[in-house]
Protein backbone atom coordinates (compact mmCIF):
# COMPACT_ATOMS: atom_id res chain seq x y z
CA UNK A 1 0.00 0.00 0.00
CA UNK A 2 1.36 3.38 -1.18
CA UNK A 3 1.89 5.52 2.15
CA UNK A 4 2.94 9.44 1.84
CA UNK A 5 6.19 10.19 3.54
CA UNK A 6 4.25 13.17 5.34
CA UNK A 7 2.14 10.14 6.74
CA UNK A 8 5.28 8.17 8.13
CA UNK A 9 7.23 10.84 9.51
CA UNK A 10 10.49 10.53 10.07
CA UNK A 11 11.25 8.18 12.56
CA UNK A 12 8.35 6.12 10.43
CA UNK A 13 10.54 6.36 7.16
CA UNK A 14 13.68 5.62 9.41
CA UNK A 15 12.15 2.05 10.57
CA UNK A 16 11.15 1.06 7.03
CA UNK A 17 14.90 2.02 5.82
CA UNK A 18 16.09 -0.37 8.55
CA UNK A 19 14.72 -3.24 6.86
CA UNK A 20 15.74 -2.49 3.04
CA UNK A 21 17.31 -5.70 2.27
CA UNK A 22 19.23 -5.45 -0.63
CA UNK A 23 19.50 -1.83 -0.95
CA UNK A 24 22.67 -1.56 1.65
CA UNK A 25 20.48 0.44 3.71
CA UNK A 26 20.15 -2.07 6.67
CA UNK A 27 22.86 -3.37 8.88
CA UNK A 28 22.91 -6.36 10.67
CA UNK A 29 24.30 -5.97 14.09
CA UNK A 30 27.13 -8.45 15.40
CA UNK A 31 26.80 -10.56 11.85
CA UNK A 32 30.11 -10.38 9.11
CA UNK A 33 28.20 -10.46 5.88
CA UNK A 34 30.88 -11.16 3.05
CA UNK A 35 30.76 -8.40 0.84
CA UNK A 36 31.44 -8.55 -3.37
CA UNK A 37 35.42 -8.02 -2.96
CA UNK A 38 35.33 -10.71 0.19
CA UNK A 39 35.99 -8.15 2.62
CA UNK A 40 33.72 -8.47 6.22
CA UNK A 41 32.47 -5.78 8.02
CA UNK A 42 31.49 -5.57 11.21
CA UNK A 43 28.95 -3.36 12.79
CA UNK A 44 28.78 -2.83 16.53
CA UNK A 45 25.47 -1.03 16.44
CA UNK A 46 24.00 0.46 13.35
CA UNK A 47 20.59 3.04 12.74
CA UNK A 48 18.89 4.04 15.80
CA UNK A 49 21.22 6.20 18.01
CA UNK A 50 22.77 9.29 17.65
CA UNK A 51 25.84 7.65 15.81
CA UNK A 52 26.99 4.11 14.42
CA UNK A 53 29.23 2.16 16.44
CA UNK A 54 31.88 0.16 14.23
CA UNK A 55 35.15 -1.66 15.56
CA UNK A 56 38.29 0.37 15.67
CA UNK A 57 41.23 -1.12 17.27
CA UNK A 58 40.86 -3.11 20.66
CA UNK A 59 40.14 -0.56 22.73
CA UNK A 60 38.38 1.90 20.88
CA UNK A 61 35.24 2.16 18.77
CA UNK A 62 34.61 4.28 15.77
CA UNK A 63 31.78 6.43 15.56
CA UNK A 64 30.06 7.88 12.35
CA UNK A 65 27.37 10.40 12.27
CA UNK A 66 25.89 13.09 9.43
CA UNK A 67 23.82 15.73 9.69
CA UNK A 68 22.50 17.84 6.56
CA UNK A 69 21.06 20.97 7.26
CA UNK A 70 18.50 23.13 4.78
CA UNK A 71 18.02 26.83 4.52
CA UNK A 72 14.13 27.73 5.46
CA UNK A 73 14.46 24.45 7.42
CA UNK A 74 17.41 24.57 9.83
CA UNK A 75 18.38 28.33 9.12
CA UNK A 76 17.41 31.37 7.23
CA UNK A 77 20.06 32.84 4.87
CA UNK A 78 19.42 36.26 6.36
CA UNK A 79 21.54 34.45 9.34
CA UNK A 80 25.17 35.32 9.63
CA UNK A 81 27.04 32.92 7.36
CA UNK A 82 29.25 32.09 10.12
CA UNK A 83 26.55 30.75 12.49
CA UNK A 84 25.36 29.00 9.48
CA UNK A 85 28.58 27.21 9.47
CA UNK A 86 29.21 26.98 13.37
CA UNK A 87 25.72 25.40 13.67
CA UNK A 88 26.13 22.86 10.83
CA UNK A 89 29.67 21.29 12.53
CA UNK A 90 28.08 21.94 15.89
CA UNK A 91 25.23 19.39 15.70
CA UNK A 92 27.48 16.73 14.79
CA UNK A 93 29.43 17.47 17.07
CA UNK A 94 26.74 16.58 19.44
CA UNK A 95 25.69 13.59 18.31
CA UNK A 96 29.47 12.30 19.04
CA UNK A 97 29.31 13.39 22.61
CA UNK A 98 25.85 11.86 22.91
CA UNK A 99 27.49 8.82 22.55
CA UNK A 100 30.14 9.71 24.83
CA UNK A 101 32.78 9.75 21.95
CA UNK A 102 35.23 12.21 20.83
CA UNK A 103 35.04 13.94 17.52
CA UNK A 104 37.89 13.53 15.03
CA UNK A 105 37.41 14.24 11.22
CA UNK A 106 34.99 16.04 9.03
CA UNK A 107 33.77 15.91 5.87
CA UNK A 108 31.87 19.33 4.45
CA UNK A 109 29.81 18.48 1.35
CA UNK A 110 28.20 22.05 0.15
CA UNK A 111 25.21 22.40 -2.14
CA UNK A 112 24.49 26.88 -3.14
CA UNK A 113 23.20 28.61 -5.76
CA UNK A 114 25.26 29.77 -8.39
CA UNK A 115 23.91 33.65 -7.29
CA UNK A 116 25.19 33.40 -4.10
CA UNK A 117 28.40 35.33 -3.08
CA UNK A 118 32.05 33.95 -2.31
CA UNK A 119 32.08 35.64 1.02
CA UNK A 120 28.99 34.05 1.65
CA UNK A 121 30.87 30.66 1.32
CA UNK A 122 34.10 31.76 2.68
CA UNK A 123 32.25 32.84 5.90
CA UNK A 124 30.45 29.89 6.28
CA UNK A 125 33.68 27.57 6.15
CA UNK A 126 35.05 30.03 8.48
CA UNK A 127 32.52 29.37 11.21
CA UNK A 128 33.04 25.92 11.10
CA UNK A 129 37.30 26.28 11.29
CA UNK A 130 36.42 28.39 14.21
CA UNK A 131 34.55 25.46 16.24
CA UNK A 132 36.41 22.30 14.76
CA UNK A 133 39.66 23.75 16.43
CA UNK A 134 39.07 24.33 20.10
CA UNK A 135 36.67 20.73 19.92
CA UNK A 136 39.92 18.92 18.03
CA UNK A 137 37.91 18.09 14.43
CA UNK A 138 40.11 18.63 11.60
CA UNK A 139 38.03 19.19 8.27
CA UNK A 140 39.69 17.29 5.44
CA UNK A 141 37.53 17.01 2.71
CA UNK A 142 34.01 17.08 0.99
CA UNK A 143 31.82 17.95 -2.35
CA UNK A 144 30.39 21.25 -3.34
CA UNK A 145 26.75 21.48 -6.06
CA UNK A 146 24.76 23.83 -7.37
CA UNK A 147 21.59 23.79 -5.88
CA UNK A 148 18.53 26.49 -5.55
CA UNK A 149 18.95 26.28 -1.50
CA UNK A 150 21.79 26.27 0.79
CA UNK A 151 22.44 23.02 2.07
CA UNK A 152 25.34 21.69 4.05
CA UNK A 153 25.99 17.65 4.85
CA UNK A 154 28.65 17.16 7.31
CA UNK A 155 29.60 13.73 7.82
CA UNK A 156 32.10 13.63 11.51
CA UNK A 157 33.73 10.40 12.79
CA UNK A 158 34.85 10.15 16.67
CA UNK A 159 36.32 7.82 18.87
CA UNK A 160 35.15 5.81 22.43
CA UNK A 161 36.99 3.68 24.21
CA UNK A 162 34.31 0.72 24.40
CA UNK A 163 33.57 0.64 27.85
CA UNK A 164 32.60 4.40 27.07
CA UNK A 165 29.64 4.37 24.67
CA UNK A 166 26.31 5.11 26.42
CA UNK A 167 23.70 3.73 23.76
CA UNK A 168 19.57 4.96 23.81
CA UNK A 169 19.12 1.73 25.34
CA UNK A 170 20.06 1.21 28.80
CA UNK A 171 17.44 2.76 31.15
CA UNK A 172 16.12 1.30 33.79
CA UNK A 173 13.40 1.84 35.97
CA UNK A 174 14.83 3.49 39.05
CA UNK A 175 16.69 6.05 37.07
CA UNK A 176 17.07 9.49 37.59
CA UNK A 177 16.70 11.75 34.41
CA UNK A 178 18.64 14.77 33.78
CA UNK A 179 19.14 17.69 31.71
CA UNK A 180 22.60 19.86 31.22
CA UNK A 181 20.72 23.24 30.34
CA UNK A 182 17.65 25.20 30.28
CA UNK A 183 15.22 24.14 27.39
CA UNK A 184 12.63 25.81 25.12
CA UNK A 185 12.83 29.34 22.76
CA UNK A 186 15.35 28.36 21.03
CA UNK A 187 14.69 29.61 17.79
CA UNK A 188 13.35 33.37 18.79
CA UNK A 189 16.86 33.20 21.12
CA UNK A 190 18.96 32.48 18.68
CA UNK A 191 20.19 29.78 20.72
CA UNK A 192 19.94 27.22 18.10
CA UNK A 193 22.74 29.16 16.03
CA UNK A 194 25.10 30.06 18.85
CA UNK A 195 24.71 26.25 20.94
CA UNK A 196 27.80 24.78 22.30
CA UNK A 197 28.20 21.07 22.03
CA UNK A 198 28.48 19.67 25.24
CA UNK A 199 31.60 17.42 24.93
CA UNK A 200 32.66 18.35 28.24
CA UNK A 201 30.16 17.57 30.09
CA UNK A 202 29.74 14.09 28.38
CA UNK A 203 33.74 13.23 29.19
CA UNK A 204 32.77 14.03 33.06
CA UNK A 205 29.87 11.85 32.87
CA UNK A 206 31.69 9.18 31.32
CA UNK A 207 34.25 9.22 33.13
CA UNK A 208 32.98 9.82 36.61
CA UNK A 209 29.11 8.75 36.28
CA UNK A 210 28.61 6.22 33.04
CA UNK A 211 25.10 7.14 32.26
CA UNK A 212 22.58 4.23 31.42
CA UNK A 213 21.75 5.94 28.50
CA UNK A 214 21.67 9.16 26.56
CA UNK A 215 20.62 11.75 23.81
CA UNK A 216 21.26 15.00 22.75
CA UNK A 217 17.94 17.01 22.69
CA UNK A 218 17.42 18.32 18.89
CA UNK A 219 13.82 17.60 18.63
CA UNK A 220 12.23 18.18 21.73
CA UNK A 221 12.80 16.75 25.32
CA UNK A 222 9.30 15.32 25.27
CA UNK A 223 10.38 13.48 21.77
CA UNK A 224 13.86 13.07 22.48
CA UNK A 225 13.27 11.08 26.02
CA UNK A 226 11.14 9.43 23.92
CA UNK A 227 12.96 7.61 21.95
CA UNK A 228 15.25 6.53 24.95
CA UNK A 229 11.85 5.12 26.08
CA UNK A 230 11.14 3.33 23.01
CA UNK A 231 14.93 2.24 22.96
CA UNK A 232 15.29 1.13 26.67
CA UNK A 233 11.45 -0.48 27.17
CA UNK A 234 10.47 2.02 29.74
CA UNK A 235 8.48 4.94 30.98
CA UNK A 236 8.77 7.84 32.86
CA UNK A 237 7.84 10.43 35.29
CA UNK A 238 8.75 14.41 34.52
CA UNK A 239 8.88 16.50 37.18
CA UNK A 240 6.97 20.04 35.78
CA UNK A 241 8.52 22.51 38.35
CA UNK A 242 12.14 20.71 37.78
CA UNK A 243 11.97 21.24 34.21
CA UNK A 244 14.46 23.70 33.74
CA UNK A 245 13.85 26.64 30.87
CA UNK A 246 15.13 29.78 28.80
CA UNK A 247 13.81 32.90 30.12
CA UNK A 248 10.86 33.73 28.81
CA UNK A 249 10.30 29.87 27.97
CA UNK A 250 6.94 28.25 29.03
CA UNK A 251 6.63 24.19 30.02
CA UNK A 252 4.99 23.30 27.12
CA UNK A 253 8.04 24.98 24.54
CA UNK A 254 10.58 23.45 26.87
CA UNK A 255 8.86 20.05 26.33
CA UNK A 256 8.87 19.99 22.20
CA UNK A 257 10.60 23.67 21.05
CA UNK A 258 13.76 21.50 20.04
CA UNK A 259 17.38 22.81 19.11
CA UNK A 260 18.01 23.02 22.33
CA UNK A 261 21.36 20.34 21.92
CA UNK A 262 21.71 19.82 25.52
CA UNK A 263 22.25 16.29 26.85
CA UNK A 264 19.69 14.72 28.03
CA UNK A 265 21.13 11.10 30.00
CA UNK A 266 19.87 8.74 33.04
CA UNK A 267 21.54 7.48 35.54
CA UNK A 268 21.10 5.03 38.30
CA UNK A 269 19.48 5.92 41.47
CA UNK A 270 22.40 4.99 43.76
CA UNK A 271 24.65 7.77 41.69
CA UNK A 272 22.42 10.48 41.56
CA UNK A 273 23.94 12.50 43.73
CA UNK A 274 26.52 13.20 41.60
CA UNK A 275 25.35 16.71 40.67
CA UNK A 276 25.50 17.85 44.03
CA UNK A 277 29.00 16.63 45.17
CA UNK A 278 30.58 18.53 41.68
CA UNK A 279 30.72 22.80 41.08
CA UNK A 280 32.60 21.97 37.44
CA UNK A 281 28.76 21.66 35.47
CA UNK A 282 24.94 22.31 36.32
CA UNK A 283 23.44 19.22 35.92
CA UNK A 284 19.37 19.42 36.27
CA UNK A 285 17.16 16.32 37.80
CA UNK A 286 14.30 16.12 35.97
CA UNK A 287 12.07 13.25 36.64
CA UNK A 288 12.17 9.36 37.03
CA UNK A 289 12.63 6.08 34.48
CA UNK A 290 9.15 4.05 35.31
CA UNK A 291 7.93 0.51 34.03
CA UNK A 292 7.00 0.57 30.36
CA UNK A 293 3.44 0.11 31.14
CA UNK A 294 3.34 3.65 32.61
CA UNK A 295 4.59 5.87 29.27
CA UNK A 296 5.28 9.27 29.63
CA UNK A 297 4.29 11.41 32.63
CA UNK A 298 4.17 14.78 33.58
CA UNK A 299 3.97 15.47 37.36
CA UNK A 300 2.74 19.27 38.17
CA UNK A 301 3.12 20.93 41.24
CA UNK A 302 0.04 19.50 42.91
CA UNK A 303 1.51 16.24 42.12
CA UNK A 304 -1.17 15.34 39.89
CA UNK A 305 -0.23 13.24 36.99
CA UNK A 306 -1.16 13.76 33.13
CA UNK A 307 0.15 11.46 29.95
CA UNK A 308 2.36 13.49 27.54
CA UNK A 309 3.00 12.89 24.06
CA UNK A 310 6.78 11.95 23.31
CA UNK A 311 6.25 14.70 20.38
CA UNK A 312 8.04 17.19 18.58
CA UNK A 313 9.29 18.58 15.75
CA UNK A 314 9.04 16.49 12.35
CA UNK A 315 10.67 16.93 8.87
CA UNK A 316 7.48 15.30 6.82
Amino acid sequence: MFTKLSQLGEFGLIELLKNCRGSGAAVVEGRKPRGVYGHEPYVVHGIGDDTAVVPLDARRYLLLTTDMLLEGVHFERKAPPRLIGRKALACSISDIAAMGGVPRYALVSLGVPGNLSWTFVRDVYQGMDALARPFGVAIVGGDTIKSTKVVINIALTGEAGKSDVVYRSGARAGDQIFVTGPLGKSLSTGWHLKFTPRLKESRYLVRHVKPTAMIDISDGLAADLGHILEESKVGAVLEENEIPRRAGANVRQALYDGEDFELLFTVPRRKAAFWGRQKQFRFYPIGEIVPHAKGLLLKNKTGALAKIEPRGYTHF
